[in-house]
């Protein structure tokens, strides 16, 4: 059968469907007409409809009650189903809420840990929001930002960079190996972010500034990638406090090395953002502010 004859194909009607349920569960047309708040007449009428519809009669009188025939018995099995998947359908769309879907990107460092718990908890309050995180290098992430391909960000970036519905002061930490050390080399050998990474610059300035050489020993996106080379004596790192481990050394003033405070982390969104990007973002907001 082609399309277009199944496209011309009468479709049962549900109200009819059900008139014939209720007077073959009554067993009489002046029961079944008194639950549906109808009337004899206007139920038998919706019977014969459906009868001339499928070409069989479909309930007979007898001496006492109403009963299917055959063809009867048939179609009230596929109309019983019917009758319910219309039932299903309505209470699940009674409840029902747009789906929502949040796209967020956040550093490698922010990933994981209490990151992950306050986007568990998040899901399960809204379970019909659909979460989508994407997580990489700031700068990727700005991008995917600007390019319309995210909704909210977490971004580290240099104080005031651009404007952020919350920020908060980045804590970094000068870090080497804890058994062995690489700040005494001479060049002193650095684990860094690529060019135009995050902190790349701020250190290879205060080495300068110590009158130290320096050389770039280790480089990779990756921020465990940075840990393993550092505590695995490849070099020395600038990195944020969270990414110290305990197989790494901190290094202090004591060393002649500098504080860095010149980088911020940053909640970012659009004004228009939808009201469970907003309220992600406040989430976010007080989890980093309680650090």
């Amino acid at each position: 059968m082609s399309v277009s004859e199944k496209s011309n194909r009468p479709l049962f009607d549900l109200d009819l469907l059900r008139a014939v349920v209720m007077v073959s569960d009554c067993g009489s047309f002046t029961t079944a007409a008194a639950r549906l708040h109808s009337t004899q007449s206007t139920v038998s009428q919706k019977v014969r409809r459906l009868e001339e519809m499928v070409g069989h009669k479909l309930l007979e009188r007898g001496n006492r009650d109403v009963l299917p025939t055959d063809a009867g018995q048939t179609l009230l099995g596929y109309a019983r189903q019917m009758l319910a998947y219309n039932d299903e359908m309505l209470e699940a769309m009674s409840g029902a809420t747009v789906a929502v879907t949040v796209r967020l990107g956040v550093p490698e460092d922010f990933a994981a840990g209490r990151t992950t718990h306050l986007l568990s908890t998040f899901n399960r309050k809204h379970p019909q929001v659909k979460l989508e995180v994407t997580s990489g290098l700031c700068r990727d992430l700005s991008a995917s930002y600007d390019n319309g391909e995210l909704d909210l960000i977490l971004l580290k970036q240099r104080r005031n960079s651009r404007e952020a519905v919350a920020c908060w002061p980045e804590k970094l930490q000068w870090i080497d190996s804890a058994k062995n050390p690489a700040f005494d080399q001479d060049p002193v050998p650095l684990v860094t972010f690529p060019p135009r990474g995050l902190y790349r610059d701020d250190m290879i300035g205060a080495i300068e500034r110590m009158g130290r050489r320096w050389r770039i020993s280790f480089t990779s996106s990756s921020l465990s990638g940075l840990q393993a080379a550092v505590a695995n004596g490849m070099g020395i790192s600038l990195l944020p406090l969270r990414a110290v481990t305990a197989e790494h050394l901190q290094l202090t003033s004591a060393h002649g090395l500098p504080s860095i405070d010149a980088m911020e982390v940053a909640i970012i969104h659009r004004p228009t953002a939808d009201a469970m990007v907003k309220e992600l973002a406040a989430e976010l907001a007080r989890t980093l502010a309680s650090e």
